[in-house]
C-alpha cells in the first residue's frame, strides 16, 4: 500500500482547499532540544506546508528550556491570529510535563489531535482533530478498499498517539477491534486471527510471517534504525503472506504529514466560522 503516492494526492487536494479558502493559514511548529529525528520530522512538515501554501512558523528552543518558558510560548501561539494550528514536537525533555503542555493548547488549534478535547470528541463519535498517524492509516485502508465492517482488527500498541485512537477509528467502521500490548498473552495467536493488523510498538521486526494470517492487510507504523537502516515493526517475510502491506519508509509516514496538513485546513475552517467547533 503506497502511502507516498496517496500522500501526494492528498497534498494536491489540500493545496486546492488552501487556495479556495482565500485566507492566510499558518502552522506553528515548536522543537525543544536537538534530537535529530525530531528535527527531521519538523523539517519535513515545514516543507510540506510550503508545498500546499501554508505558512510554516517555526520556534526552536534549547534543550534546557523550562516548562514555564514553553507554556509561555504556547500561550503566545494560542493568542496569535497568524497561527492556525500548533504542533509541539514530541518527545519533550524530561523537565517538561508533556501532558501539561498538550492540555495548554487551544483545542481549536490542536492539529496534532492530542488534546483531551480532541480525544474526547473522537471517543464520542464526533471527531474534530484526529491524531495524524491514525487518520492517515484510515485513508490508506479506504484507498485500497480494505474491508473493515465485520472484520477482525488487531492493533499492536496502546499509545495515546497511535494505538488508542486507531482502535476507536476502526471501531467506528464496525470492525471488531483487539488492542494488544506488552502484557498480552500469546500475542502471536491473537494477531494471527486478524484480517487487519496495525503494528505500532517501535520494536523492529516484532510482527513475523508466522503471526500473520494469509491475505491479511498489515499496516506498519514502526520507525526503527537497525544497522544504519530504517525498518518497521513488521519483518520482511510478512510480505510472503500479507494481502496488503505498507512499506517502511514510504507507507504511513507520508500520510501522517498529509493528514496533519488536512487538520490545519480544518482548523482554519473552524476559526473562520465555516465549521462549528463542538462546545465552541
Amino acid at each position: 500500500m503506497d502511502g507516498k503516492a496517496l500522500a501526494a494526492q492528498v497534498r494536491a487536494e489540500v493545496a486546492r482547499e488552501v487556495a479556495e479558502l482565500g485566507r492566510p493559514i499558518g502552522l506553528a511548529t515548536v522543537l525543544v532540544g536537538e534530537d535529530q529525528a525530531s528535527a527531521l520530522y519538523v523539517r519535513r512538515k515545514q516543507e510540506a506546508c510550503a508545498e500546499v501554501g501554508i505558512e510554516a512558523i517555526h520556534h526552536e528552543l534549547a534543550a534546557e528550556t523550562s516548562e514555564a518558558e514553553l507554556l509561555g510560548l504556547v500561550a503566545e501561539l494560542n493568542a496569535d491570529e497568524r497561527v492556525t494550528g500548533i504542533l509541539v514536537q514530541l518527545p519533550l525533555p524530561e523537565q517538561v510535563d508533556e501532558s501539561r503542555v498538550i492540555r495548554a493548547l487551544d483545542p481549536v488549534k490542536d492539529v496534532d489531535g492530542f488534546h483531551p478535547a480532541s480525544a474526547g470528541h473522537l471517543l464520542q463519535g464526533e471527531p474534530t482533530f484526529v491524531a495524524a498517524t491514525p487518520a492517515g492509516i484510515m485513508e490508506i485502508l479506504r484507498a485500497y478498499e480494505i474491508p473493515l465492517e465485520g472484520s477482525r482488527a488487531v492493533v499492536v500498541g496502546r499509545s495515546n498517539i497511535v494505538g488508542k485512537p486507531m482502535g476507536l477509528l476502526l471501531l467506528a467502521e464496525n470492525a471488531t477491534v483487539t488492542t494488544c500490548h506488552s502484557r498480552t498473552r500469546d500475542l502471536a495467536a491473537v494477531v494471527r486471527e486478524a484480517d487487519v493488523v496495525v503494528a505500532a510498538v517501535g520494536r523492529a521486526a516484532m510482527i513475523t510471517k508466522e503471526m500473520v494470517k494469509e491475505g491479511a492487510a498489515v499496516v506498519d507504523v514502526g520507525i526503527n534504525r537497525v544497522d544504519g537502516k530504517v525498518v518497521g515493526d513488521v519483518a520482511d517475510d510478512v510480505r510472503e503472506v500479507a494481502g496488503h502491506l505498507t512499506p517502511v519508509p514510504g507507507g504511513v509516514g507520508p500520510m501522517t504529514i498529509a493528514s496533519l496538513l488536512r487538520n490545519t485546513v480544518r482548523a482554519a475552517r473552524y476559526q473562520a466560522g465555516l465549521l462549528a467547533f463542538p462546545g465552541g
